[in-house]
């Protein structure tokens, strides 16, 4: 899955109706329902506040309003985009002032897809990957090259410590495990052990 980069907002006008999407990171539905509130109080003024957003690791919980606009014409293609690009832990309100022209369903549809897509675009996405954290002991003789190489290496260092020997955490993807394995056994002489202590999710350009 994917989420958004940042917060922010993004502002298209179509045949004299003004559409204000703003995105929001969100962990949970009361985070969502906050940001939700927080902008119908700021535009308790505008016409209508559709909204759409999708929650869960694996997009799982996903909810839409099109808060009067007619069925169907606001929420759901507002979510189709958040589920179209991928994106979770995301919330979307788009904020309508009437022009004096109806767009008609169709046109609804189109207007209320295109403001969240043009918002997404404006604030950039970053994937979620899942990966393996991974600790390295070796003792203090090898630790400072082990270090400098790991670091020069794809994977990413996340912590050193010195304890009663150096240890190293260490993230990378589980397909890179064995390779990860040889190249240790490598630079140190077979003298190096890990330990996979779980998993992590970071997020990377996609």
């Amino acid at each position: 899955m994917r989420t958004i980069r940042r917060g922010g907002e993004h502002e298209l006008e179509i045949r004299r109706s003004r559409f204000i999407c703003a995105l929001a990171r969100v962990d949970d539905e009361e985070a969502a329902r906050a940001f939700i509130a927080e902008r119908r109080k700021e535009h308790w003024n505008a016409n209508h506040n559709c909204t759409a957003y999708v929650l869960g690791d694996d997009g799982g919980v996903q909810r839409s309003s099109d808060d009067g606009e007619p069925g169907g014409t606001a929420g759901v293609p507002m979510l189709e985009v958040l589920r179209h690009r991928r994106l979770t832990d995301t919330v979307a309100v788009v904020t309508r002032y009437f022009g004096g022209v109806k767009l008609g369903a169709g046109g609804l549809i189109r207007a209320y897809g295109s403001a969240v897509s043009a918002a997404v675009d404006e604030v950039g996405v970053l994937e979620r990957r899942e990966l393996l954290v991974v600790d390295v002991f070796a003792d203090y003789v090898l630790g400072g090259r082990l270090e400098s190489d790991l670091r020069g290496s794809d994977v990413t260092v996340r912590e050193v410590a010195y304890e009663d020997r150096v240890r190293i955490e260490v993230a990378l993807a589980e397909a890179d495990l064995p390779d990860f394995e040889i190249r240790l056994a490598e630079i140190t002489g077979g003298r190096a052990e890990h330990q996979v202590r779980g998993t992590t999710v970071v997020e990377v350009e996609p």
